[in-house]
């Protein structure tokens, strides 16, 4: 393992950032570390292996309760259960149906024809939270966790090391969401909410 990666991922598996005086995230590139932590929550995986071949955006799927929708400029490449964009470029993808408290995956960088590109990964949050880490094997670990308010959405971009290839494909295997399975009475009250709701346009 480089120096420099070493670097990179003691900073990530270091870093907590406050959002406010009770909220934090924080940034795993240990996966014990990170179920350790997550361990009271629901947990689902996205491993897409359903899908294969070229793809449109936006991209969208479910995992246990969670429902993820990716966008990208150039659309998505889907194949050995490694989604990538089309093009050299970022992806975003979003969450909802249930409360993620957690997200994890396997990030990294692909050339155009698929195979791994070693370089520069950078994942960020909707807030802005994030973490730039060196990447030299597909199968590294990074995840977020947040004790305050659901993550929302993830953004991933990859930049190459290499001279003449200033870009890559951003690309994720094996994403996985730790999340708040609501309660009986949470669906009480959105029912509730609802017919309040029609009452008064009545």
């Amino acid at each position: 393992m480089s120096s420099f990666r070493l670097v990179w991922t003691a900073a990530a598996a270091a870093v907590v950032i406050s959002n406010s005086a009770s909220a934090a995230i924080t940034i795993f590139n240990d996966k014990t570390l990170y179920d350790t932590q997550t361990i009271a929550f629901a947990q689902s995986l996205e491993s897409f292996d359903s899908y294969s071949g070229s793809y449109t955006s936006p991209l969208t799927g479910v995992a246990g309760g969670v429902n993820w929708s990716a966008t990208s400029a150039s659309g998505f490449s889907v194949a050995g259960g490694q989604m990538s964009t089309q093009m050299p470029g970022s992806m975003d993808i979003a969450f909802s149906g249930a409360a993620v408290r957690g997200v994890y995956g396997n990030f990294f960088g692909t050339d155009t024809s698929g195979n791994f590109a070693t370089g520069l990964v950078f994942v960020t949050l909707v807030d802005g939270t994030g973490s730039l880490i060196y990447v030299d094997n597909p199968n590294v670990f990074f995840g977020f966790y947040s004790d305050g308010p659901a993550i929302l959405s993830i953004s991933v971009s990859a930049t190459s090391l290499s001279a003449g290839l200033p870009a890559v494909r951003a690309s994720v295997d094996n994403l996985g969401f730790s999340y708040v399975i609501p309660g009986p009475g949470a669906f009480a009250l959105l029912g509730a909410a609802g017919l309040a709701g029609i009452r008064r346009r009545r």
